[in-house]
């Protein structure tokens, strides 16, 4: 999808359809207001006559304006004004979008950017118009034999009053088609049945992206073999069980002129089914347990959008690939493995593998020398007790680390929420057998899941988002989301901008 940027008359813009933003009570928006004068006030009357409320998310559509040139016009309701905030402005986009999806339409155009938002300039507002395009368009019906019709929009041009920002505009809209794009990838391979999506396939859909970056994305496959030469033996119990052998993808992007910079490093955790183990889950909703490889799906679409945007950076992507399955061979509760960093594990809960997966992930990171880790991760239900659907949980065992993260989700609008690192919960962990358990109880699960995983990232800065609540949605609109690729994609522009700013304070 194409998001081209137009500041010209909208009264004169040829287009399918023409998208204007409405507030409740309140002086129409620059754009709509320049069409209700062309138009004989034909959008002031509706709204004066009743016959459009301006409530959050309404919409109205105008099959024919006369003076103008769109083809339609589609209001869409804003609200009040003085509540209008950044939920509210992506909650009426969605809505927009929703609409026009539904229209035999290959291209509209939008005037989004009028919208003032505390806070937030145009190319913010663009880059939430693309990402909201991308959403409204995305469809998952690749094993219905009689598919539906797919939406035809194909291009949403950014109309841009005088008084904004068409530069800005044209950066936003490309950032936001590349993390929309990033975003749709994640979904996808987060939607794949357990019998597609297998750790081999991941491993294949990363060489797919390297061979896609024109040399950029550098990919190297460690298979089973390597592994336990490598001694990632914990990694390695996770998917003895399984007929599926597990993957440990590594994928090396350098972009920053000197390789000697410190890169950054993203880990995803890439369980593609999660049967608990010889801890067997039970059956309900057990087919949920293939987006168990979210973690991994999320870290594979931010390096799609980081392909399509290029930032001078040097980052690191892992992803520890395996399937959780019971056999003769399964990792038994009560077992104690050695890790690749040669603490070792009593195993007392099989279905507790998530961590025993990252933790020799995290190990394997060290080798980088980088300046922060983020590993990604569906990995507790207590995520969703704690936190809803709403905010991915963050632990951190750096601050400043810590803040950048939540700062990121903040402008991305995919959010996260600091939970505490404290020693008092690392008790939780002790082992009568070994250095440290996989569980600490029903307390604070997701807490000490951070607990497990902070004592393999010792030696760099590191954070943890637990997205077990918000990597995927269940119920009648079950499927992938895709966060949070906006959020790492964010974090990884905020490095590239502090690089830069260093750079240009040393020649100062």
């Amino acid at each position: 999808m194409e998001f081209p940027v137009q500041t010209g008359n909208p009264v004169k813009v040829e287009t399918a359809c023409l998208v204007l933003p409405v507030f409740e009570a309140s002086d129409l928006l620059p754009t709509a207001a320049k069409l209700d004068d062309a138009s004989e006030r034909l959008v002031g009357q509706l709204i004066e006559r009743g016959d459009f409320e301006a409530k959050l998310g309404n919409v109205l559509l105008i099959p024919f304006a006369p003076g103008v040139g769109a083809d339609r016009l589609l209001l869409v309701g804003m609200g009040e004004r003085e509540k209008c905030l950044e939920s509210g402005f992506i909650k009426a986009l969605d809505a927009a979008f929703k609409a026009l999806a539904e229209l035999p339409l290959d291209e509209a155009t939008v005037a989004f950017t009028d919208v003032p938002l505390p806070g937030r300039n145009c190319d913010w507002k663009a880059r939430m118009v693309a990402e909201a395009a991308h959403r409204a368009v995305y469809r998952f019906d690749r094993f219905k034999s009689e598919a539906s019709a797919a939406p035809r929009l194909a291009a949403i041009a950014l109309q841009v009053s005088e008084n904004g920002n068409a530069a800005a505009a044209r950066e936003g809209a490309r950032i936001g088609k590349a993390v929309g794009e990033g975003v749709t990838h994640a979904r996808t391979l987060g939607n794949l049945p357990g019998n597609i999506c297998t750790p081999s396939y991941l491993a294949d859909q990363a060489q797919a992206l390297a061979e896609s970056s024109d040399g950029a994305l550098k990919v190297e496959i460690l298979d089973e073999e390597a592994m336990e030469q490598l001694g990632a033996n914990s990694l390695l119990a996770v998917g003895r069980g399984s007929e599926e052998p597990s993957r440990l993808i590594v994928m090396r992007y350098q972009g920053a002129d000197s390789a000697d910079d410190a890169p950054h490093v993203l880990i995803g955790k890439g369980i593609t089914f999660d049967t608990g183990g010889i801890s067997l889950k039970p059956g309900a909703n057990l087919d949920e347990t293939k987006f168990d490889m979210c973690g991994a799906a999320s870290v594979l679409g931010t390096v799609k959008a980081i392909l399509a945007i290029k930032p001078k950076l040097n980052l690191v992507f892992l992803v520890a690939a395996a399937e959780n399955m019971p056999d003769g061979r399964a990792l038994k509760p009560g077992d104690i493995i050695k890790t690749l960093k040669g603490l070792t594990v009593e195993v007392l809960n099989t279905d507790a593998e998530g961590r025993l997966v990252l933790c020799d992930t995290l190990t394997y990171a060290e080798r980088f020398t980088p300046a922060s880790v983020i590993d990604v991760a569906t990995l507790t239900g207590a995520a969703i007790v704690a936190l809803g659907h709403h905010a991915s949980g963050l632990l951190a065992n750096d601050d400043d680390l810590a803040l950048d993260v939540l700062d990121a989700g903040q402008t991305a609008w995919d959010r996260a929420w600091h939970l505490p690192l404290w020693d008092e919960y690392q008790q939780q962990l002790d082992s009568n057998f070994a250095d440290l358990a996989n569980i600490g109880g029903p307390p604070a699960g997701t807490i000490t899941a951070g607990c497990f995983l902070s004592r393999f990232a010792d030696n760099f800065p590191w954070a943890h988002l637990d997205i077990a609540g918000t990597a995927w949605q269940t119920g009648k609109q079950k499927g992938a989301t895709g966060r949070p690729v906006g959020l790492l994609t964010q974090y990884l522009l905020d490095r590239e901008e502090d690089a830069r700013s260093i750079e240009n304070a040393r020649e100062m």
